[in-house]
């Protein structure tokens, strides 16, 4: 089968206030805040998406905010995402400490063994935040007067999935999800598509003895991946059903359509495709700007936005 998956499309999670949500990924990160909507699948959420200006796909970090909705506190374990990595210049790492100190934002350097600085810090949620100084990624970051293009980050660097057998997930990215080996070191397998540039790795940490995971708050939910066209990918989902693996029918979330599927650890992974994006229901100027709902839940936009607390940024 030719290459079809791209990289990272972007990482999903669930965390716990709205508001420090927004302040820590907009107002720390200095991420844009692309598109205020709901989550599908229970529409008195919000379902936040940051990334750069556009919301490129590989760039997005995506949040539902579950604060007052009954749901537990989430715990790591195997069979989970357990660190999200953002990439930034590897010049602009001093910049970073400085501003998590600022912030009160307790912070350990996490140098990956592979030859890369890094930050290590959690977000009001309690998700594994990770900034790694990359020494190349030519993707344009979304700036503002006090986070210079010198000092953004860029997107999305990597996933770290925690997995009792690495061997099995290996043999999937390597065979069905265009990626290679590129490195080994200190427990970790680190996989990558493409030109293995920042947006495309996947590190696997053995987990063997680690409880299971407890999905919840401050937990991430899934990881998608990033394919080209629709057709792309249904020529995905027939290939995984072939491997018997339990694959959803074509989702539309408006913005791009998606599968999804548990990878043999028990890992949800969701493809993407990249259009339409974000730019279909508002302007690129105004994006983020509005609650935007899909066009079947508009009827009820008076009911759903008096469920949604206020946010500002």
């Amino acid at each position: 089968m030719d290459a079809l998956i791209r990289g990272l499309h972007h990482v999903t999670a669930t965390v716990n206030d709205a508001q420090q949500d927004v302040d820590f990924y907009v107002g720390l990160l200095g991420q844009r805040l692309v598109k205020k909507t709901v989550n599908f699948d229970n529409p008195g959420v919000y379902h936040f998406y940051y990334g750069n200006e556009a919301g490129t796909p590989g760039t997005i970090m995506t949040t539902f905010p579950y604060k007052g909705m009954g749901v537990r506190t989430g715990a790591n374990g195997a069979g989970q995402i357990t660190t999200t990595s953002f990439s930034a210049p590897a010049a602009a790492l001093p910049f970073w400490r400085a501003r998590l100190t600022e912030a009160k934002v307790p912070f350990t350097e996490a140098p990956t063994p592979f030859g890369e600085e890094a930050l290590l810090f959690d977000d009001p949620a309690g998700l594994h935040i990770r900034i790694v100084g990359a020494p190349r990624d030519d993707r344009e970051p979304w700036t503002r007067p006090d986070i210079s293009a010198q000092q953004a980050i860029r997107g999305i660097h990597s996933v770290a999935l925690n997995v009792r057998h690495p061997a099995i997930t290996a043999g999937l990215l390597t065979e069905m999800m265009d990626s290679r080996q590129v490195g080994d070191d200190a427990g970790i397998t680190r996989f990558a598509m493409g030109e293995a540039q920042p947006g495309t790795i996947v590190e696997l940490l053995e987990a063997r003895d680690d409880h299971a995971a407890v999905s919840g708050l401050g937990t991430v939910h899934h990881v998608a991946f990033a394919v080209a066209t629709p057709e792309d990918q249904l020529r995905m989902r027939s290939e995984l059903l072939k491997l018997g693996l339990g694959v959803t029918d074509v989702l539309d979330r408006q913005y791009f359509t998606s599968i999804y599927f548990r990878e043999p650890n028990g890992v949800l992974f969701e493809i993407a495709t990249l259009p339409p994006g974000f730019a279909i229901d508002e302007p690129l100027e105004r994006l983020g700007t509005a609650l935007k709902l899909p066009p079947w839940e508009e009827h009820r936009r008076a009911l759903i936005e008096s469920h949604l607390p206020p946010v500002e940024y």
